[in-house]
């Protein structure tokens, strides 16, 4: 995942990480976002520096099997667009973006994915939120909205 802070990543799309883990993957959440990673670590998740992961030649697991991105950080960064872009041509990782941000260019405005989050993962992501000072936002919520690389690659972004 890529987001542009803790606090995001939790919000939009901490049940969606929980419900990856609990299946057995391992989930990275790359950010700038230098803050307590405890939110994350609840959720079974692992911080990761945004720069220092961008700049490595060897970038994780590839191909991942799931990538989750804040559109604005493919909007404001050149090499998280490069690796949606990439994983949506490949067709090979299931490619969620939240957010308002236009991804016109990406076939982003064409429908969205529901993730129905399991009960597991909405007392972790309330638990997370809590952790992060995110008052503001309801952990109980019963899915998450995505644009999907489905419905991305359906309208023919590339």
């Amino acid at each position: 995942m890529v987001a542009p802070n803790m606090v995001d990543a939790v919000r939009f799309a901490g049940g969606w990480l929980f419900d990856h883990v609990m299946a057995g993957g391992e989930v990275l959440v790359l950010t700038a976002d230098h803050g307590d990673p405890r939110p994350l670590r609840i959720l079974g998740a692992r911080a990761v520096d945004l720069e220092c992961a961008l700049s490595s030649p060897v970038q994780g697991p590839w191909p991942p099997r799931a990538i989750a991105a804040g559109a604005d950080s493919c909007g404001s960064d050149a090499r998280v667009r490069r690796i949606v872009l990439k994983a949506i041509d490949d067709g090979l990782a299931d490619v969620r973006l939240w957010g308002d941000q236009d991804t016109a260019d990406l076939g982003g405005g064409v429908g969205s994915v529901r993730h129905r989050l399991s009960v597991a993962a909405r007392a972790f992501k309330a638990h997370a939120l809590a952790a992060a000072a995110a008052s503001s936002c309801d952990g109980g919520t019963a899915t998450e909205t995505f644009r999907s690389g489905e419905s991305l690659r359906a309208s023919g972004g590339s």
